[in-house]
């Protein structure tokens, strides 16, 4: 194992606090430090920093396109795809509970000019293809916006963080094809779906335009995403995160984390992501059997007496207590006490994610404290 185990001073804020409210929260690797400390830097705006340019071939490479672009957030890479996707007034197809039109501050509408047509996913985080071919506008109508991109979020947040299989993203290139309307995967936690369905990342978006992935979650960096996709696209890409103010110098000290993160060798953080996906189903096990924990609801999981595990195979536990949203306040309160975070989320929900520094040892001390917050909260 790679976690950091019990080393409490390790820990996000050096707290010595579990914090399970996002897998931003973990700190770099021992590896990542020290590579940052030596890196080779030049100007990443003068397109001659080496180590940028090493990690911008090798996650193209990775992911089997073209060209790759180092970006500050999963937020800016979305938000670069789009601005070199969609014309002003063009419209995004997305999955209604997705990133972009939740999380992103509609930065597609202020930066971009775009309208969005929000499609509602199926429990399994797909949005249905014949949903998605039907929003598709009417492009000789000039009543309509014409749809410029479908996005498809791998893996899907808000429904366990569920990963989208090379299936699906077949079928849906097949269902486009007519409108010749591109693919952008949002992909934040791309390398967990990889891992959950033990799959390679290029089947994941060979039927897709465009990518990004978060080296700042799963995979441990601190900083950064990379988008992916063809030369033409990532020049334009490149001048829109130039226009955002995220043209960044002697960034491949950061850049250095992230090549240590997709690296085949034992520093890699890719396949030790798989530990994480345990720790997270032995804690939805634990929940499942505790009073007052109940399924999530909403398109996360159908409503149902009590948490279904099987709904985990990422590192997202999603989950309500009855009680409403002040029992649900009281109750983060009391894990808080205990020194566990979690993190009140959409539709009344909590959310609990594994990560990169938290050990089988840590699941069973956070198991420990729910079970007391929730008699606490009562």
């Amino acid at each position: 194992t790679m976690g950091y185990g019990a080393d409490a001073a390790k820990r996000a804020g050096g707290s010595g606090r579990i914090d399970l409210r996002s897998d931003t929260v973990s700190h770099p690797t021992p590896e990542m430090r020290r590579a940052m400390a030596s890196a080779e830097v030049g100007d990443d705006v003068f397109e001659d920093d080496p180590t940028v340019i090493e990690l911008e071939e090798r996650a193209a490479d990775l992911l089997g396109k073209e060209a790759g672009l180092f970006v500050a957030s999963g937020t800016m890479g979305n938000l670069v795809s789009v601005m070199a996707h969609v014309p002003r007034g063009g419209e995004i197809i997305t999955p209604a509970e997705g990133h972009i039109p939740n999380d992103e501050a509609a930065n597609y509408a202020v930066v971009a000019g775009a309208g969005l047509r929000p499609v509602h996913e199926l429990p399994n985080g797909e949005m249905p293809i014949d949903a998605v071919v039907d929003a598709i506008q009417d492009a000789s109508d000039p009543h309509s916006a014409i749809t410029s991109l479908v996005v498809v979020e791998n893996c899907h947040a808000h429904t366990f963080s569920r990963p989208i299989t090379p299936t699906y993203m077949k079928e849906l290139r097949a269902a486009l094809k007519p409108a010749g309307v591109p693919i952008h995967v949002d992909g934040a936690r791309l390398f967990n779906a990889v891992v959950a369905l033990n799959v390679n990342v290029r089947d994941l978006v060979k039927d897709a335009e465009s990518a990004t992935f978060c080296l700042s979650k799963g995979l441990a960096a601190p900083i950064g995403s990379v988008v992916v996709g063809k030369k033409d696209f990532i020049f334009k890409a490149r001048r829109a995160r130039k226009l955002l103010g995220g043209g960044m110098r002697q960034v491949g000290i950061l850049a250095a984390a992230g090549l240590v993160a997709l690296s085949d060798g034992p520093e890699g953080t890719v396949k030790r992501l798989a530990e994480d996906h345990v720790n997270a189903r032995v804690l939805a096990e634990a929940l499942t059997s505790m009073k007052g924990v109940i399924s999530p609801g909403h398109n996360a999981q159908p409503e149902g007496d009590r948490l279904d595990p099987n709904r985990v195979v990422t590192n997202f536990v999603i989950f309500k207590i009855e009680g409403g949203l002040k029992r649900r306040e009281k109750f983060l309160d009391e894990l808080e006490k205990r020194g566990v975070l979690m993190v009140a989320y959409t539709h009344g929900q909590i959310r609990a994610v594994t990560h990169y520094g938290i050990d089988a040892a840590d699941v069973q001390q956070v198991i420990k404290a729910s079970s007391e917050a929730l008699a606490a909260s009562a």
